[in-house]
Parts: structure tokens; sequence; C-alpha cells
């Protein structure tokens, strides 16, 4: 599968954005599917991810309750709502697909994600 992410930009702190992520050349509906972020001099991280039919999340703790992950499998589309943005939140973000999860796996590990997107770049000023 393909993924394309899109939406990032530059904010400032308090503010709100979405990304979304474009899937194509696979079925969407079969992958669990995640948000991962890398910002400056760290490492990536995960930020969310999501079950096949998107009933079952997993945010990471600095992004609980400020951020919702959903997806639109009719439109193979995922998205990332983000609210409350802080200077923390500064990275490049990227989408990714993990083929071998099971039904309601939100798998957390990077090396389970076989396809990347792009990425898209966050920046929140203070």
């Amino acid at each position: 599968v393909q993924l394309q992410a899109s939406g990032g930009g530059s904010v400032q702190a308090g503010g709100s954005l979405r990304l979304s992520c474009a899937a194509s050349g696979g079925t969407f509906s079969s992958w669990a599917m995640a948000w991962f972020r890398q910002g400056p001099g760290k490492e990536r991280e995960l930020v969310a991810s999501i079950s096949w039919t998107g009933i079952r999340t997993y945010y990471s703790d600095s992004v609980q309750g400020r951020f919702a992950i959903s997806r639109n499998n009719r439109e193979n589309v995922m998205y990332l709502k983000m609210n409350n943005l802080k200077p923390e939140d500064t990275a490049v973000y990227y989408c990714a697909a993990s083929g071998g999860a099971s039904f309601h796996n939100t798998p957390r590990n990077q090396n389970q994600y076989e396809s990347w997107g792009q990425g898209t770049q966050l920046t929140v000023s203070s």
C-alpha cells in the first residue's frame, strides 16, 4: 500500500490541525494504521494507532486527550485531529500501515509497520 501524508503546517500553541493520510494500492480496511512522529534530535515515536475498523485506538501518554485518530475505510483515508498543540509537538509526522496486524490490534512498535508515508512537518510556536 502507498501512503501520502498531508495537512502539516505552522500553528501557534493552543491551536488545532488535522493531518490526513491517503492510502492506495492495497486493501486499506484490513490494515492497522498509525501515526508516528520524529522531533528535532529525537527518535521516531508512536503517536497513535488504530485497528482495522477503527473500533480500537491507542494513544501515547503525551497526546492522550488532545489528539484523535480516525479512519474512513470507504475513502481509504486516516486522520489525526490535533488539539491544544504544544511546542513539543513540533515534528515530522508519518503515517504507517501494518498488514500483519489482526482485526482488533493496534500495533505499537514501528517494526510492525511495513508501509510508510513521506512525512508532513508540523511546527508549533509558543
